[in-house]
């Protein structure tokens, strides 16, 4: 596969995230499309309240326009963009109902899980109708368990663990931006040795939106993403480790996002069972602010573990 191509993609994306962020985040701020600080969070964080929120729609815009451009329409892309586009409505829709409608809650948990669901449905019938295989690999094991239809249950219950995952990772300015660059530049190297030029394509072009998003989220952020670009981007990575057939692997080269979620489940239940908390705050990332590390600090040793993990990851694809 043509590497350039690849290459001239992420460029284009980041180019255009860059040149939609001077565009949009004045928009977000004449629509007073500010963000809600959780007043139990870091006091550090109180002074972000109002800071534009929703620029999600940043990265979904230039990676698409990158896409469109640069990649064949094939079924894979199709899908990519279904489960990455599909998500980033549901997250759009909960920003605005958080932030026009003044609901702090925004959709219901109930609510969101339902839309979820519709996506990763649809998304499961255009595998189906693709053919795709159910086979899923074990990594160290050199052996593949085939699923037959229990795979399509498999990607959903993915789908959203991973979106979920994504979503509580992004607290912190420029943190979901820089380790989601990360996990998808590993699996653009990953789909690249697999000759699936279009899940390659799709990934760089989403390096380059969230490196050109970046531009505007490093610390102090000018614009947060909000959930129309984390469960955006948590369903496309989702899927990329789907269409790459490299599922289980997502667990490391995401490691982050799993520490994320698994601080969350594991406050949840020791409170609930014990009546004490593990953590001084979840997820994860806020507990080191409360230790006393600085943002910056924290932002850049969660992207410096993921960057570390993604090429664990990428060593065990390629070697194990």
């Amino acid at each position: 596969m043509d590497f350039n191509v690849v290459m001239i993609t992420l460029g284009a994306s980041f180019l255009l995230a860059v040149i939609l962020g001077p565009l949009c985040i004045p928009l977000l701020k004449r629509l007073k499309f500010g963000q809600q600080i959780r007043t139990d969070g870091p006091q550090g964080h109180l002074k972000k309240a109002g800071t534009p929120t929703m620029g999600g729609i940043i990265i979904l815009l230039a990676l698409s326009l990158a896409v469109l451009r640069f990649a064949d329409t094939s079924t894979e892309m199709v899908i990519l963009l279904v489960a990455t586009l599909g998500y980033g409505l549901v997250g759009f829709m909960d920003d605005y109902i958080k932030i026009i409608l003044k609901r702090s809650l925004g959709l219901t948990a109930r609510q969101k899980l339902l839309g979820q669901l519709i996506v990763s449905v649809i998304v499961c019938i255009l595998l189906y109708k693709l053919g795709f295989s159910t086979d899923v690999r074990i990594p160290f094991l050199h052996y593949t368990i085939s699923m037959g239809w229990l795979y399509f249950p498999f990607v959903a219950v993915m789908m959203l663990g991973t979106s979920n995952a994504v979503n509580f990772t992004d607290g912190l300015d420029g943190l979901l931006a820089g380790t989601s660059a990360v996990a998808f530049g590993a699996y653009a190297i990953i789909a690249m040795n697999s000759t699936l030029p279009d899940v390659a394509i799709f990934c760089a072009a989403m390096v380059g939106a969230v490196l050109g998003f970046l531009v505007f989220n490093t610390h102090p952020a000018k614009v947060f993403m909000g959930d129309s670009g984390s469960l955006g981007i948590g369903g496309g990575l989702a899927l990329v480790a789907v269409l790459t057939k490299s599922e289980i692997l997502l667990i490391v080269v995401g490691g982050v996002f799993v520490v994320e979620v698994l601080s969350v489940i594991i406050q949840v239940v020791s409170f609930k069972t014990r009546g004490k908390r593990v953590f001084k705050m979840s997820p994860i990332h806020h507990h080191f602010e409360l230790v006393g590390w600085s943002e910056w600090r924290v932002v850049v040793t969660f992207w410096t573990v993921g960057i570390i993990l993604a090429a664990i990851g990428l060593y065990i694809n390629e070697v194990l």
